[in-house]
């Protein structure tokens, strides 16, 4: 069966072009055998869970990983303590092929709610008497940690796994915990605390800065459209259009992927791009960008969401995008930190940028729709000027260094 671009869900390298994880994996691993509890927060769609999944195998010579997805539970989950307790317990059965004697009964009878758990400390107590077994150090690897993050339960369920890991090497316990989602560990706690408490993130304090990057660079596109080209033989240019996906997405890893399935299952075979040779070109690949443009797509669908949500972050954005304004970057600015822990900009030379051109541009068309705008006089002149965005059928990038708000090619 033949390789296809993936968008949807986590990629397989048997089945899906991706790019080589090689070495963020052994970044990450680095950070693993440091004995690091860590984060890895990045905006909706960005690869976390493909490289969570690709981490897990890449780990196993060495350690015990214990791989979970908190998407598999239910609101009921959370109800109590005792619920949690054995759901969570189900869920390292199922993730963990085999345990010492004993151990597997005792999370048995938690899952079957056979036996009695008065609070979170009883399953700890279990997965410590594990870990005392056990010839290779346990990691925990839990996925979609946010999907639980407006719960008092699971921010106990935090506490306790925090409580154990600055017990080591006293207590045996996880070597280290990777918790990954949209929010970091910080942000959880935000999202149920009362608003005069936000301030306060001590509790949550020991994690480690994620520092591995992950979107995909030039070299990185290239290298996958190579292995398509070896299947296709289009003759594309690779490092020339792999440079100008870039361009575009900024290596985003859903955007590149989104590009390419467009240009392979859309552009080609259609009117003015025959074959796969028409449609990997730079008429192609602006057809494909149109495309992508003005498709409806979950990305896109949580990015507007989020800035329904915060409208103080619509705000930022709107300044950027229609006053041309340069906003200095500082760490301190929880508007900020929304914006980049969403994936709606980047920190570039000490100031806030939109994070791609693809944003730039979609955010753009989606603020000329509102009504505040379209009854402001900002309605009438981003309509007539409309045309800094495209030139000669090119979507223009601002550039770094303009306060103006006006755009160039970067071609």
């Amino acid at each position: 069966m033949a390789k296809v671009f993936n968008i949807n869900g986590a990629c397989r390298p048997e089945q899906h072009y991706m790019v080589d994880l090689e070495s963020r994996l052994e970044e990450i691993k680095e950070m693993v055998d440091a004995g690091e509890y860590f984060s890895i927060n990045r905006g909706r769609q960005y690869g976390k869970t493909t490289t969570l999944r690709a981490l897990t195998r890449y780990l196993q010579n060495d350690y015990v990983v214990v791989a979970l997805d908190f998407q598999t539970l239910g609101m009921s989950s959370f109800e109590s303590e005792e619920a949690f307790a054995g759901d969570l317990a189900g869920e390292i059965l199922d993730a963990v092929p085999e345990f010492p004697a004993g151990i597997e009964e005792r999370l048995l009878a938690f899952a079957e709610g056979t036996a009695r758990i008065s609070s979170l400390n009883a399953i700890f107590r279990v997965i410590k008497s594990w870990c005392e077994k056990l010839d290779k150090a346990p990691v925990l690897i839990i996925d979609e940690v946010d999907t639980a993050s407006n719960n008092q339960v699971f921010m106990d369920f935090l506490a306790q796994l925090r409580a154990y890991y600055l017990k080591r090497p006293d207590v045996a316990t996880f070597q280290s915990v990777i918790l990954a989602g949209v929010y970091d560990i910080r942000n959880i706690k935000h999202k149920i605390r009362p608003e005069d408490e936000h301030k306060t993130n001590s509790p949550w304090n020991i994690a480690a800065k994620f520092r591995v990057d992950m979107s995909f660079s030039e070299k990185e596109i290239a290298q996958m459209l190579m292995e398509y080209e070896a299947d296709y033989h289009t003759g594309m240019n690779v490092e020339e259009i792999a440079g100008q996906i870039y361009s575009y997405t900024s290596g985003y890893p859903v955007l590149v992927s989104d590009l390419c399935k467009i240009l392979d299952e859309d552009i080609a075979g259609s009117e003015g791009f025959p074959g796969r040779s028409d449609a990997w070109t730079e008429a192609g690949l602006q057809e494909a960008v149109n495309e992508l443009l003005y498709e409806k797509s979950a990305l896109f669908e949580s990015l507007i969401g989020k800035l329904t949500d915060y409208p103080e972050m619509k705000g930022m954005i709107y300044r950027l995008l229609f006053r041309g304004e340069t906003i200095a970057y500082s760490a301190d600015d929880p508007v900020a930190d929304l914006l980049l822990m969403f994936g709606f900009v980047k920190a570039e030379r000490a100031t806030i940028q939109i994070a791609n051109r693809i944003f730039e541009m979609r955010l753009y068309n989606y603020f000329l729709t509102l009504p505040e705008v379209q009854n402001g006089d900002i309605y009438r002149l981003g309509s007539q000027d409309k045309n800094q965005f495209v030139r000669d059928g090119q979507l223009l990038c601002r550039s770094a260094d303009q306060k103006s708000g006006t755009y160039r090619s970067d071609h």
